[in-house]
């Protein structure tokens, strides 16, 4: 065998690195996420969050701070549902519920303490808290106060990936990789409540007893908020 066509085969090494690039591909294949696991359907949320939450009654879908809408944006979400509640004895609770039914590495849905500096407030440090339920659940929620040069207002909120509650970006993408293993895109939703008062405590107060009551209000439907909480 001539020098020549020695010279021109891979060598055992180039054959060993060769089936082992092409093994890491066939694995990656495999466990590409192939299902997409949607907690919602189209249309689901304006029919399962009630008009009457305890004693708020609906008012309006406007006024709230809204995240941006950039292109990043209209790819994220599918469905945003904004509505304001009004109560004679308390006080009034803006909703917004954002919902992207395929969530990504790149592709998250935008978290508060983004779309609020965007509209001009300025935000106290965020809390991380665990706001009780009924029957002795609870789940993870964040909350601040922002002001702005005409109003403040306490912020509380909460994020679900697949069936996951995470408290932080870094738990939100750690949420999509471990759906992802388990061979599903997830999809998402961000729930924030929030309400026009410089009264930190008593402004969170309202609005723990506001999420208690809608999800109490939406029955087996409260999973699509909370999943399995």
């Amino acid at each position: 065998m001539s020098a020549a066509i020695t010279a021109g085969r891979p060598s055992r090494r180039e054959w060993l690195l060769g089936g082992a690039l092409a093994l890491t591909a066939g694995v990656a294949y495999a466990r590409m996420p192939r299902e997409k696991l949607r907690l919602i359907g189209k249309g689901a949320l304006d029919r399962a969050v009630p008009r009457t939450v305890g004693g708020w009654q609906f008012r309006e879908a406007s006024g709230l701070v809204l995240p941006p809408p950039d292109q990043l944006a209209q790819l994220i979400y599918d469905e945003q549902l904004t509505r304001t509640y009004d109560s004679d004895v308390d006080l009034p609770v803006m909703l917004l519920i954002a919902y992207g039914s395929s969530q990504s590495g790149m592709l998250q849905i935008h978290r508060p303490e983004t779309c609020y500096p965007a509209s001009g407030f300025r935000l106290t440090d965020t809390v991380e808290t665990t706001m009780p339920l009924d029957r002795g659940h609870g789940i993870p929620v964040r909350r601040f106060s922002a002001t702005s040069d005409t109003r403040v207002e306490q912020v509380l909120y909460w994020t679900r990936i697949g069936r996951e509650l995470p408290v932080s970006w870094a738990e939100q993408r750690l949420a999509v990789v471990r759906s992802n293993l388990r061979g599903y895109v997830p999809d998402g939703l961000l729930v924030r409540l929030s309400t026009a008062t410089s009264d930190t405590n008593g402004g969170q107060r309202t609005l723990q007893r506001f999420a208690a009551a809608l999800l109490g209000a939406m029955g087996p439907a409260r999973q699509m908020l909370v999943a399995d909480a």
